[in-house]
């Protein structure tokens, strides 16, 4: 019996990823007839459906799960052996890359992403999905390229690049009547507060140092997003403590007051992390160089770069581009 070709795999490997025959087709650019076609061809080779529909998608059978792995294996080792991966072509490209972003980041700095993207390759896609609990998860299993964000649990196990440090700040209506020209430890203790709670980054750290130093805070809501505590703060009286890169996006309206947070916050690294499987990719090794021009040294005169491979520590220390040279191919 012949092996299936490469088309097959990639068919497999997509539908894996969306769970969707239609988004397999999409992303592929293929016809969904195609790719239904593809899947009944690989259903006949393995003699197991492979996948079966479900109230969340086409879901893959015990089976199936197990022939993700050396799928992909074949499929990396088959367009390495072609050369598919010898060159990029940004101007050329219709590659779509998924960025896993911050509702920070998508406010504050993919603008700016995108006005250079259609600069250089016009036709390239960017899908961006919110950072979350399985972006780990994602970025391991090829869902998406990249995570951009702040994000201490990917610190181990994946490649990482440290794009620029950043602070907190305290964010009030432009109209606030009791805060005006500043915002002390008695104001910010006496005022109420809109908080966030949010899952898949590092924001807690907020949290941690208000219950350390003792902080006395008085919560009116929790919203699960800084973009959503900010414009509540706009319409209210309320307090919002966000990061500071937002709250630059923020004073350009107008409608706001920003102030220092009043009592010692550290800072923390705003990174992009990704997963071994696109180290050596030249498409996404040219995304994450993009991505390190433009945020890159953005807080710090010294531009710091941490990396990781995937399965280890971070190392720390490494303060100037050589360091992560080596690691990176992206860089210069």
């Amino acid at each position: 019996m012949l092996t299936p070709d490469v088309r097959l795999l990639k068919v497999f490997d997509e539908v894996y990823k969306t769970r969707s025959v239609s988004r397999a087709a999409e992303n592929l650019s293929l016809g969904q007839p195609a790719v239904s076609i593809a899947l009944g061809k690989l259903r006949e080779h393995f003699g197991d459906p492979l996948f079966v529909r479900t109230s969340s998608g086409m879901e893959p059978t015990p089976f199936g799960q197990t022939l993700i792995k050396p799928m992909r294996a074949a499929i990396e080792a088959i367009d390495v052996a072609l050369g598919q991966h010898s060159a990029f072509d940004p101007a050329l490209s219709r590659r779509v890359f998924t960025v896993a972003m911050t509702d920070t980041s998508q406010m504050a700095l993919l603008p700016d992403l995108l006005h250079r993207i259609r600069e250089v390759a016009p036709n390239v896609q960017i899908r961006v999905v919110s950072l979350s609990t399985a972006t780990g998860r994602r970025l391991e299993a090829g869902e998406v390229d990249l995570a951009i964000g702040f994000m201490p649990e990917l610190d181990a196990g994946f490649y990482q690049q440290t794009l620029f440090r950043q602070h907190y700040v305290c964010l009030v209506s432009a109209g606030h009547p009791r805060v005006r020209e500043q915002l002390d430890l008695a104001a910010f203790e006496r005022e109420e507060h809109a908080v966030v709670r949010t899952s898949g980054s590092g924001h807690q750290i907020i949290e941690r140092e208000i219950a350390r130093q003792n902080i006395k805070r008085r919560v009116a809501v929790t919203i699960p997003d800084f973009v959503g505590a900010a414009f509540v703060a706009e319409a209210t009286d309320l307090v919002a403590t966000i990061p500071g890169r937002l709250s630059e996006a923020l004073a350009r309206r107008g409608r706001f007051r920003i102030f220092p947070v009043p009592f010692p916050m550290p800072e923390y690294a705003i990174k992009q992390h990704w997963h071994e499987r696109y180290h050596y990719d030249l498409g996404s090794q040219w995304l994450r160089g993009l991505i390190r021009d433009l945020l890159g040294g953005m807080n710090d005169p010294v531009r710091q770069y941490l990396c990781a491979p995937a399965g280890g520590a971070a190392r720390t220390g490494d303060t100037d581009a050589g360091a992560c040279a080596a690691a990176d191919p992206a860089q210069p």
